[in-house]
């Protein structure tokens, strides 16, 4: 069984595959580029889009609240988007609340506002929670900081899986305790893993219950770069193409014809 195979059933096989089902398990497309969008999202795997100023800078957009309600519409009319994540600033509660609800306002329902786990951050989360703002704290390294989101009850929590294998951090077995904390505290906080480097990462994280990741474009093509099936799906053609279908017309030839 390849890798691939054994992500995707750990994602989708607990519960079947229905379009409803499917979104019990969630993968985010982490980037701000639309053209990236119209892409990867008609694979038709994904919960959501994710983004932050980072990923703004990087698409060539500007960090201000007008340029980030545009994209949160932009994105929510497109098929395969459920959610949308976007990322408020500011240095004290105060900013960081008032920014995260004038970037929700478009679309409470389906705009999550992320908030750096910080004392700042904590108290705008909760805060904006109260006023109806669905959060995902954010910037999580340590299992500890886990307690925070689900005392809170925060939707989501995300730790920067990429940046702590940076630091010399297990940042899998990091995830996992965070995974193990959230739920014997019994909260229904998701750990979604952010800053993921490679596909294994994401078949060790799925393998051990944590079905909540985003990731790059170039992670979500590294998933579909499986050479034998590859090969293989190049065998069945030619084989479809030897038994007589013509590709020009589209149907199938007589092959007995002369």
């Amino acid at each position: 069984m390849t890798l691939l195979m054994i992500l995707f059933l750990h994602l989708y096989s607990s519960q079947g595959f229905s379009a409803s089902t499917r979104r019990q398990n969630r993968l985010f497309l982490d980037t701000a580029i639309e053209e990236e969008w119209s892409a990867l999202l008609p694979l038709g795997i994904f919960h959501g889009i994710t983004t932050n100023p980072i990923l703004l800078e990087r698409a060539g957009l500007q960090c201000t609240e007008t340029s980030v309600q545009c994209l949160a519409k932009k994105a929510l009319k497109m098929k395969g988007c459920n959610e949308f994540m976007c990322h408020t600033w500011g240095i004290s509660s105060d900013e960081m609340y008032k920014i995260g609800m004038n970037l929700s306002e478009t679309d409470r329902g389906r705009i999550i506002i992320k908030v750096p786990v910080t004392f700042e951050g904590t108290k705008a989360a909760s805060r904006l929670m109260e006023s109806g703002v669905r959060v995902c704290l954010t910037a999580c390294f340590s299992p500890h900081q886990t307690m925070i989101a689900a005392g809170l009850g925060a939707e989501y929590i995300a730790p920067y899986l990429g940046r702590m294998m940076d630091n010399g951090i297990d940042g899998v077995e990091e995830c996992k305790k965070m995974q193990a904390i959230v739920s014997g505290m019994g909260s229904d906080t998701r750990v979604m893993v952010a800053s993921i480097r490679n596909i294994n990462a994401m078949a060790d994280l799925t393998s051990c219950g944590i079905c909540t990741l985003t990731v790059s474009p170039n992670i979500v093509r590294d998933l579909f770069d499986v050479t034998l099936t590859s090969l293989s799906a190049e065998d069945i053609n030619e084989a479809v193409f030897r038994c007589g279908f013509d590709p020009i017309v589209g149907t199938d030839v007589d092959m007995n014809s002369n």
